[in-house]
C-alpha cells in the first residue's frame, strides 16, 4: 500500500506550509494512472495526520481520468482502464491526463 508513504509526504508538506496553524482541509488532484486508491488514500491520510497540525483535516480528492492522444488515429480519448492503449489498438499514445498527484490547496485555521 504505497498510499501511506504518499500520505505521510502530503501531511509533512502541508504541516510545513501551515507553519504551526491547524490544517482544516487539503485538496488533492489524483490521476487514474497513479494507482492511488481513493479509499486507501483517505485512510492513510487520516493515519498519517494523527498527532500533527493536520489531525482531523478534511481530505477532498479531485479524481482525474486517464486520457491519451493517439498519434495513429489523431484522437484524444479517455481510457477505460489503466493500460495506455488507444481503442484503435495503437500503443503510440501520449498521456494528456491521468498521472497527476498534486496538492491543489489547503485551508488553515
Amino acid at each position: 500500500m504505497h498510499e501511506l508513504a504518499i500520505a505521510e509526504n502530503i501531511v509533512d508538506t502541508v504541516c510545513t506550509r501551515a507553519a504551526g496553524r491547524p490544517v482544516r482541509r487539503v485538496i488533492l488532484r489524483i490521476g487514474a494512472l497513479t494507482a492511488v486508491l481513493p479509499d486507501h488514500m483517505r485512510f492513510c491520510f487520516e493515519l498519517a495526520a494523527t498527532g500533527t497540525a493536520a489531525h482531523g483535516a478534511a481530505l477532498d480528492l479531485d479524481l482525474r481520468p486517464a486520457v491519451v492522444f493517439c498519434r495513429t488515429c489523431r484522437i484524444e480519448q479517455r481510457l477505460p482502464d489503466r493500460i495506455p492503449l488507444c481503442p484503435c489498438g495503437s500503443a503510440d499514445v501520449t498521456v494528456t491526463t491521468g498521472r497527476e498527484l498534486d496538492i491543489i490547496a489547503m485551508e488553515t485555521a
